[in-house]
Protein backbone atom coordinates (compact mmCIF):
# COMPACT_ATOMS: atom_id res chain seq x y z
CA UNK A 1 0.00 0.00 0.00
CA UNK A 2 1.23 3.42 -0.89
CA UNK A 3 1.50 6.46 1.34
CA UNK A 4 1.40 8.92 -1.29
CA UNK A 5 1.92 13.20 -0.11
CA UNK A 6 0.87 16.44 -1.79
CA UNK A 7 4.40 17.23 -2.79
CA UNK A 8 4.09 13.65 -4.76
CA UNK A 9 0.88 14.29 -6.35
CA UNK A 10 1.67 17.42 -7.59
CA UNK A 11 5.18 15.51 -9.75
CA UNK A 12 2.33 13.33 -10.83
CA UNK A 13 -1.21 15.32 -11.53
CA UNK A 14 -1.04 18.35 -14.22
CA UNK A 15 -4.19 19.76 -15.44
CA UNK A 16 -3.79 17.95 -18.80
CA UNK A 17 -3.70 14.56 -16.73
CA UNK A 18 -6.26 15.41 -14.33
CA UNK A 19 -8.99 16.36 -16.77
CA UNK A 20 -8.36 13.21 -18.90
CA UNK A 21 -8.58 11.11 -16.13
CA UNK A 22 -12.14 13.18 -14.63
CA UNK A 23 -13.53 12.61 -18.43
CA UNK A 24 -12.64 8.62 -18.29
CA UNK A 25 -14.52 8.55 -15.35
CA UNK A 26 -17.64 10.38 -16.49
CA UNK A 27 -17.44 8.35 -19.79
CA UNK A 28 -17.76 5.33 -17.57
CA UNK A 29 -20.91 6.98 -15.80
CA UNK A 30 -22.09 7.48 -19.16
CA UNK A 31 -22.00 3.12 -19.57
CA UNK A 32 -22.98 2.58 -16.47
CA UNK A 33 -19.35 1.62 -15.28
CA UNK A 34 -19.26 4.42 -12.53
CA UNK A 35 -21.19 5.52 -9.58
CA UNK A 36 -20.97 7.91 -7.12
CA UNK A 37 -22.48 9.13 -3.52
CA UNK A 38 -22.88 12.96 -3.28
CA UNK A 39 -21.37 14.67 -0.49
CA UNK A 40 -22.30 14.75 3.16
CA UNK A 41 -21.24 16.50 6.25
CA UNK A 42 -21.57 16.08 9.56
CA UNK A 43 -21.39 18.51 11.72
CA UNK A 44 -20.24 19.07 15.91
CA UNK A 45 -21.25 22.18 17.96
CA UNK A 46 -18.51 23.45 20.37
CA UNK A 47 -18.19 24.37 23.39
CA UNK A 48 -16.75 27.69 21.53
CA UNK A 49 -19.91 29.54 19.95
CA UNK A 50 -17.51 30.95 17.41
CA UNK A 51 -16.69 27.53 16.27
CA UNK A 52 -17.96 23.92 14.32
CA UNK A 53 -16.48 20.66 13.89
CA UNK A 54 -17.38 19.66 10.35
CA UNK A 55 -16.41 16.10 9.60
CA UNK A 56 -17.06 15.70 5.35
CA UNK A 57 -16.78 12.46 3.23
CA UNK A 58 -18.01 11.82 -0.67
CA UNK A 59 -17.39 8.54 -2.26
CA UNK A 60 -17.20 6.84 -6.23
CA UNK A 61 -16.27 4.34 -8.24
CA UNK A 62 -14.39 3.93 -11.97
CA UNK A 63 -14.15 0.55 -13.39
CA UNK A 64 -11.59 2.05 -16.14
CA UNK A 65 -9.20 2.57 -13.11
CA UNK A 66 -10.81 -0.04 -11.16
CA UNK A 67 -10.69 1.95 -7.94
CA UNK A 68 -13.01 3.06 -5.25
CA UNK A 69 -12.32 6.08 -3.23
CA UNK A 70 -13.60 7.59 -0.29
CA UNK A 71 -12.68 11.54 0.44
CA UNK A 72 -12.56 12.13 4.14
CA UNK A 73 -11.85 15.79 5.86
CA UNK A 74 -11.77 16.74 9.41
CA UNK A 75 -12.11 20.79 9.85
CA UNK A 76 -13.26 23.15 12.43
CA UNK A 77 -15.12 25.91 11.05
CA UNK A 78 -16.13 29.38 11.92
CA UNK A 79 -17.80 32.22 9.85
CA UNK A 80 -16.31 35.69 10.64
CA UNK A 81 -18.77 38.67 10.24
CA UNK A 82 -20.95 35.85 8.53
CA UNK A 83 -19.16 37.21 5.18
CA UNK A 84 -16.58 34.27 4.85
CA UNK A 85 -16.02 30.17 5.99
CA UNK A 86 -12.60 29.75 7.60
CA UNK A 87 -11.45 26.18 8.09
CA UNK A 88 -8.35 24.69 9.65
CA UNK A 89 -7.59 21.21 11.78
CA UNK A 90 -5.90 21.65 15.04
CA UNK A 91 -4.20 25.21 14.18
CA UNK A 92 -5.31 27.74 11.82
CA UNK A 93 -2.64 27.19 8.59
CA UNK A 94 -3.14 23.13 9.09
CA UNK A 95 -5.54 20.74 7.35
CA UNK A 96 -6.57 17.28 7.34
CA UNK A 97 -7.85 16.09 4.59
CA UNK A 98 -7.28 12.14 2.91
CA UNK A 99 -7.84 9.89 -0.09
CA UNK A 100 -8.42 6.33 0.49
CA UNK A 101 -8.32 4.15 -2.97
CA UNK A 102 -9.04 0.81 -2.95
CA UNK A 103 -8.46 -1.84 -5.75
CA UNK A 104 -12.52 -2.90 -7.35
CA UNK A 105 -10.30 -6.18 -8.49
CA UNK A 106 -9.52 -7.86 -5.30
CA UNK A 107 -10.59 -5.41 -2.58
CA UNK A 108 -7.15 -4.66 -1.89
CA UNK A 109 -6.20 -1.01 -0.29
CA UNK A 110 -4.18 0.59 -2.82
CA UNK A 111 -3.01 4.23 -0.98
CA UNK A 112 -3.84 7.19 1.52
CA UNK A 113 -3.52 10.16 -0.36
CA UNK A 114 -3.17 13.86 1.36
CA UNK A 115 -6.20 15.34 -0.39
CA UNK A 116 -4.77 19.19 -0.78
CA UNK A 117 -3.66 19.05 -4.87
CA UNK A 118 -6.16 16.60 -5.61
CA UNK A 119 -9.35 18.56 -3.87
CA UNK A 120 -8.05 21.59 -6.09
CA UNK A 121 -6.78 20.09 -9.42
CA UNK A 122 -10.28 17.66 -9.67
CA UNK A 123 -12.86 21.42 -8.86
CA UNK A 124 -10.33 23.32 -11.66
CA UNK A 125 -10.75 20.22 -13.78
CA UNK A 126 -14.38 19.94 -13.79
CA UNK A 127 -14.54 23.78 -14.91
CA UNK A 128 -12.51 23.00 -17.54
CA UNK A 129 -14.43 20.26 -18.91
CA UNK A 130 -17.35 22.74 -18.25
CA UNK A 131 -15.73 24.92 -20.44
CA UNK A 132 -14.93 22.75 -23.01
CA UNK A 133 -18.33 21.89 -23.79
CA UNK A 134 -20.25 24.82 -23.17
CA UNK A 135 -17.96 28.27 -23.57
CA UNK A 136 -17.37 29.57 -27.32
CA UNK A 137 -14.51 27.82 -28.84
CA UNK A 138 -12.92 31.25 -29.85
CA UNK A 139 -12.82 32.72 -26.07
CA UNK A 140 -10.02 34.18 -25.03
CA UNK A 141 -10.53 36.75 -22.50
CA UNK A 142 -11.24 35.02 -18.75
CA UNK A 143 -12.16 36.97 -15.89
CA UNK A 144 -11.52 35.08 -12.43
CA UNK A 145 -12.97 36.52 -9.04
CA UNK A 146 -10.86 34.96 -6.01
CA UNK A 147 -7.29 34.48 -6.06
CA UNK A 148 -6.53 31.34 -3.56
CA UNK A 149 -6.00 27.62 -5.02
CA UNK A 150 -9.00 27.00 -7.02
CA UNK A 151 -8.27 29.78 -8.58
CA UNK A 152 -4.86 28.94 -10.02
CA UNK A 153 -6.23 25.60 -11.01
CA UNK A 154 -9.82 26.86 -12.56
CA UNK A 155 -7.18 29.41 -15.06
CA UNK A 156 -5.19 26.40 -15.87
CA UNK A 157 -8.03 24.11 -16.82
CA UNK A 158 -9.65 27.13 -18.77
CA UNK A 159 -6.26 27.33 -21.08
CA UNK A 160 -5.87 23.91 -21.42
CA UNK A 161 -8.92 24.15 -23.43
CA UNK A 162 -8.86 27.34 -24.73
CA UNK A 163 -6.51 29.88 -26.75
CA UNK A 164 -6.80 32.44 -23.60
CA UNK A 165 -5.45 36.14 -24.69
CA UNK A 166 -5.86 37.46 -21.38
CA UNK A 167 -6.91 37.53 -18.07
CA UNK A 168 -8.37 39.60 -15.39
CA UNK A 169 -8.38 39.42 -11.52
CA UNK A 170 -10.13 41.03 -8.81
CA UNK A 171 -10.15 39.70 -4.99
CA UNK A 172 -10.85 41.71 -2.34
CA UNK A 173 -7.15 42.09 -0.84
CA UNK A 174 -4.67 44.05 -3.57
CA UNK A 175 -1.41 41.81 -2.26
CA UNK A 176 -2.93 38.80 -2.79
CA UNK A 177 -4.30 39.74 -6.89
CA UNK A 178 -1.58 41.49 -7.60
CA UNK A 179 0.78 38.04 -6.11
CA UNK A 180 -1.98 35.91 -8.38
CA UNK A 181 -1.41 37.99 -11.52
CA UNK A 182 2.24 38.61 -11.40
CA UNK A 183 2.60 34.22 -10.77
CA UNK A 184 -0.19 32.97 -13.38
CA UNK A 185 0.95 35.53 -16.36
CA UNK A 186 4.41 34.04 -15.76
CA UNK A 187 3.07 30.45 -15.34
CA UNK A 188 0.82 30.77 -18.73
CA UNK A 189 3.08 33.42 -20.39
CA UNK A 190 -0.08 35.16 -20.99
CA UNK A 191 -1.36 38.80 -19.59
CA UNK A 192 -3.07 38.62 -16.57
CA UNK A 193 -4.54 42.34 -15.26
CA UNK A 194 -5.69 43.03 -11.61
CA UNK A 195 -8.90 44.39 -11.33
CA UNK A 196 -10.25 46.80 -8.64
CA UNK A 197 -13.85 45.76 -8.56
CA UNK A 198 -16.37 42.84 -9.63
CA UNK A 199 -18.14 44.45 -12.22
CA UNK A 200 -14.53 45.00 -13.48
CA UNK A 201 -13.40 41.54 -14.36
CA UNK A 202 -16.86 40.79 -15.30
CA UNK A 203 -17.39 43.52 -18.06
CA UNK A 204 -15.56 42.38 -21.55
CA UNK A 205 -14.83 38.53 -20.41
CA UNK A 206 -15.15 35.73 -22.52
CA UNK A 207 -15.53 33.42 -19.35
CA UNK A 208 -16.22 34.44 -16.11
CA UNK A 209 -15.21 32.35 -12.92
CA UNK A 210 -16.22 32.80 -9.08
CA UNK A 211 -13.69 31.14 -7.02
CA UNK A 212 -13.85 32.66 -3.72
CA UNK A 213 -14.62 31.35 0.17
CA UNK A 214 -17.42 34.00 0.51
CA UNK A 215 -20.66 32.75 1.70
CA UNK A 216 -22.46 35.59 0.46
CA UNK A 217 -23.50 36.96 -3.45
CA UNK A 218 -20.24 38.14 -5.62
CA UNK A 219 -21.68 38.77 -8.90
CA UNK A 220 -24.66 41.01 -7.98
CA UNK A 221 -25.44 42.84 -11.09
CA UNK A 222 -27.15 41.45 -13.37
CA UNK A 223 -26.41 43.91 -16.14
CA UNK A 224 -22.71 43.14 -16.31
CA UNK A 225 -23.34 39.80 -18.68
CA UNK A 226 -22.92 40.09 -22.32
CA UNK A 227 -24.13 37.92 -24.83
CA UNK A 228 -22.01 34.89 -25.33
CA UNK A 229 -20.31 34.46 -21.91
CA UNK A 230 -19.55 31.51 -20.24
CA UNK A 231 -20.55 31.35 -16.43
CA UNK A 232 -19.36 29.14 -13.80
CA UNK A 233 -18.60 29.21 -9.54
CA UNK A 234 -17.07 26.90 -6.93
CA UNK A 235 -19.82 27.81 -4.62
CA UNK A 236 -23.58 27.65 -4.18
CA UNK A 237 -24.11 31.34 -3.28
CA UNK A 238 -21.89 33.10 -5.84
CA UNK A 239 -24.20 34.03 -8.18
CA UNK A 240 -27.28 36.22 -8.00
CA UNK A 241 -29.60 34.25 -8.61
CA UNK A 242 -31.39 36.18 -11.34
CA UNK A 243 -28.42 36.00 -13.69
CA UNK A 244 -28.64 32.24 -13.28
CA UNK A 245 -32.51 32.14 -14.44
CA UNK A 246 -31.49 34.71 -17.11
CA UNK A 247 -28.73 32.27 -18.70
CA UNK A 248 -30.04 30.39 -21.72
CA UNK A 249 -28.67 27.41 -20.94
CA UNK A 250 -27.51 26.19 -17.06
CA UNK A 251 -25.58 22.68 -16.96
CA UNK A 252 -24.74 21.48 -13.42
CA UNK A 253 -21.74 18.82 -13.06
CA UNK A 254 -23.66 16.43 -11.28
CA UNK A 255 -26.63 15.40 -9.21
CA UNK A 256 -25.62 15.35 -5.66
CA UNK A 257 -28.48 13.74 -3.21
CA UNK A 258 -31.88 14.42 -4.07
CA UNK A 259 -33.99 12.98 -1.00
CA UNK A 260 -32.31 14.13 2.05
CA UNK A 261 -33.13 11.03 4.84
CA UNK A 262 -34.89 12.36 8.08
CA UNK A 263 -32.72 14.80 10.45
CA UNK A 264 -30.71 16.06 7.42
CA UNK A 265 -30.81 18.89 6.05
CA UNK A 266 -28.82 21.06 3.00
CA UNK A 267 -26.40 23.08 3.97
CA UNK A 268 -24.58 25.04 1.22
CA UNK A 269 -25.93 23.08 -1.46
CA UNK A 270 -24.99 19.66 0.75
CA UNK A 271 -26.59 17.31 2.42
CA UNK A 272 -26.00 17.60 6.44
CA UNK A 273 -26.63 16.13 9.82
CA UNK A 274 -25.82 18.38 12.66
CA UNK A 275 -25.28 16.72 15.90
CA UNK A 276 -26.82 19.84 18.19
CA UNK A 277 -30.41 21.50 19.30
CA UNK A 278 -32.00 23.97 17.20
CA UNK A 279 -30.20 27.02 19.31
CA UNK A 280 -26.72 25.17 17.82
CA UNK A 281 -27.69 24.93 14.22
CA UNK A 282 -28.55 29.05 14.04
CA UNK A 283 -24.44 29.25 14.06
CA UNK A 284 -23.75 27.43 10.82
CA UNK A 285 -23.97 30.46 8.46
CA UNK A 286 -26.15 28.49 5.24
CA UNK A 287 -25.84 31.16 2.57
CA UNK A 288 -29.29 32.18 1.32
CA UNK A 289 -28.53 31.89 -2.54
CA UNK A 290 -28.40 27.81 -2.96
CA UNK A 291 -28.52 27.26 -6.70
CA UNK A 292 -26.61 23.96 -6.36
CA UNK A 293 -30.05 22.39 -5.08
CA UNK A 294 -31.98 22.91 -8.05
CA UNK A 295 -32.87 20.52 -10.66
CA UNK A 296 -30.56 21.35 -13.95
CA UNK A 297 -29.30 19.44 -16.82
CA UNK A 298 -26.45 17.39 -16.63
CA UNK A 299 -22.44 17.49 -18.21
CA UNK A 300 -22.68 13.88 -18.75
CA UNK A 301 -25.59 14.83 -20.80
CA UNK A 302 -24.27 16.88 -22.93
CA UNK A 303 -20.80 14.93 -23.55
CA UNK A 304 -22.83 12.09 -24.51
CA UNK A 305 -24.95 14.12 -26.64
CA UNK A 306 -28.17 13.10 -25.08
CA UNK A 307 -28.50 17.25 -24.91
CA UNK A 308 -26.94 19.84 -27.23
CA UNK A 309 -24.49 22.40 -25.36
CA UNK A 310 -24.20 26.06 -26.80
CA UNK A 311 -25.77 26.49 -30.18
CA UNK A 312 -24.87 29.77 -30.95
CA UNK A 313 -22.97 32.44 -30.31
CA UNK A 314 -24.73 34.84 -28.33
CA UNK A 315 -25.92 32.43 -25.87
CA UNK A 316 -24.94 32.48 -22.54
CA UNK A 317 -24.10 29.24 -20.22
CA UNK A 318 -24.17 28.52 -16.69
CA UNK A 319 -22.18 25.62 -15.80
CA UNK A 320 -22.55 24.68 -11.77
CA UNK A 321 -19.56 23.33 -10.99
CA UNK A 322 -21.11 20.88 -8.42
CA UNK A 323 -22.25 17.16 -7.64
CA UNK A 324 -20.46 13.66 -8.83
CA UNK A 325 -17.99 14.65 -5.88
CA UNK A 326 -17.41 11.19 -5.16
CA UNK A 327 -16.84 9.67 -8.80
CA UNK A 328 -14.22 12.58 -9.19
CA UNK A 329 -11.83 11.23 -6.26
CA UNK A 330 -12.37 7.94 -7.77
CA UNK A 331 -10.70 8.86 -11.01
CA UNK A 332 -7.77 11.87 -10.35
CA UNK A 333 -7.08 9.97 -7.11
CA UNK A 334 -7.16 5.88 -9.65
CA UNK A 335 -4.98 8.54 -12.09
CA UNK A 336 -2.53 9.16 -9.21
CA UNK A 337 -2.00 5.72 -8.09
CA UNK A 338 -1.61 4.04 -10.82
CA UNK A 339 1.07 7.02 -12.41
CA UNK A 340 2.92 6.21 -8.76
CA UNK A 341 3.03 2.93 -9.79
CA UNK A 342 4.40 3.37 -12.84
CA UNK A 343 7.07 5.82 -11.29
CA UNK A 344 8.15 4.11 -8.14
CA UNK A 345 6.94 7.11 -6.47
CA UNK A 346 5.10 6.82 -2.68
CA UNK A 347 6.17 5.35 0.53
CA UNK A 348 5.33 1.93 0.68
CA UNK A 349 3.22 0.61 4.61
CA UNK A 350 2.51 -2.61 4.54
CA UNK A 351 -0.92 -3.71 3.37
CA UNK A 352 -1.13 -6.60 6.41
CA UNK A 353 -1.73 -3.36 8.49
CA UNK A 354 -5.11 -2.67 7.07
CA UNK A 355 -5.98 -6.50 7.06
CA UNK A 356 -7.31 -9.12 9.56
CA UNK A 357 -8.40 -12.60 9.91
CA UNK A 358 -11.58 -11.94 11.99
CA UNK A 359 -14.72 -11.42 9.42
CA UNK A 360 -17.11 -9.05 10.11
Amino acid sequence: MLLINNELVAQILNIKGCMEALETGYRDLIDERAAYRGRYDFFVPNDEPKLMYRWGTMEGASRSFETFAIRMKSDMLEWPEGKTVEKYCIQPGTFCGVVMVFSTRNGEPLAIINDGIIQHMRVGGCAGLGAKYLSREDSNIIGILGSGGMARTYLLAFNEVRRIRQVKVYSPTKKNRDAYAAEMGEKLGVKVVPQDRVDDVVRGSDIVATCTDSIQVVVEDARSIEPGMHLTCVKSNEWNPEIVKRSDLVVKMGRATKHLDEGQMRIGGEAAVVAGNAEEIKRIANPAVDIFSQDFPVLTEVISGKLKGRTDKNQVTFFANSGTQGLQFASTAGYVVREAKRRGLGQEIPTSWFLQDIRD
